[in-house]
C-alpha cells in the first residue's frame, strides 16, 4: 500500500475527581495494547490517581479490559478510579434522609391523585 499509515486513532479518558476528566486523542501503531496507549498518552503517569494494586482499573467503552488487550480503531480507553461509597449504600442513606413521601413515584403527585400514578 503506497503511503497508507500503519496507525489507528484512539481516545484515552481519565476521571481524576468528581466532574473532572481529561481526554487524549492518540495515533498509535496497529497492534498496540491498552498498556501501550497508557504509556503513549501524555501525563497519565503523572496523574495523582489512587490505584488499587500496581495496575490501574481500565476499560474500553465501559467494559472492563486487561492491559494486554489489542486496540481497534476508534476505541475509547477509560481509566477508572475506585468508588468512595457503594452506590447501594448511598441510595439507602439518601432514601432514609428524604423519607418515603418525597422520592420516586410519590415526589410529583397531582393534588388528589392516587398513590403511584
Amino acid at each position: 500500500m503506497d503511503g497508507a499509515s500503519k496507525t489507528i486513532s484512539i481516545t484515552v479518558v481519565a476521571c481524576l475527581g468528581s466532574r473532572e476528566t481529561r481526554e487524549w486523542v492518540l495515533d498509535v501503531p496497529v497492534g498496540s495494547t491498552v498498556a501501550d496507549a497508557l504509556r503513549a498518552s501524555c501525563g497519565i503517569s503523572s496523574l495523582s490517581m489512587p490505584v488499587a494494586g500496581d495496575s490501574p482499573q481500565v476499560g474500553i467503552w465501559g467494559r472492563a479490559a486487561n492491559l494486554d488487550v489489542v486496540l481497534q480503531p476508534m476505541d475509547r480507553v477509560e481509566i477508572y478510579r475506585p468508588l468512595k461509597v457503594d452506590p447501594k449504600v448511598a441510595r439507602r442513606e439518601r432514601f432514609a434522609r428524604q423519607g418515603a413521601r418525597t422520592t420516586g413515584l410519590f415526589a410529583r403527585r397531582r393534588p388528589g391523585g392516587k398513590s403511584g400514578y
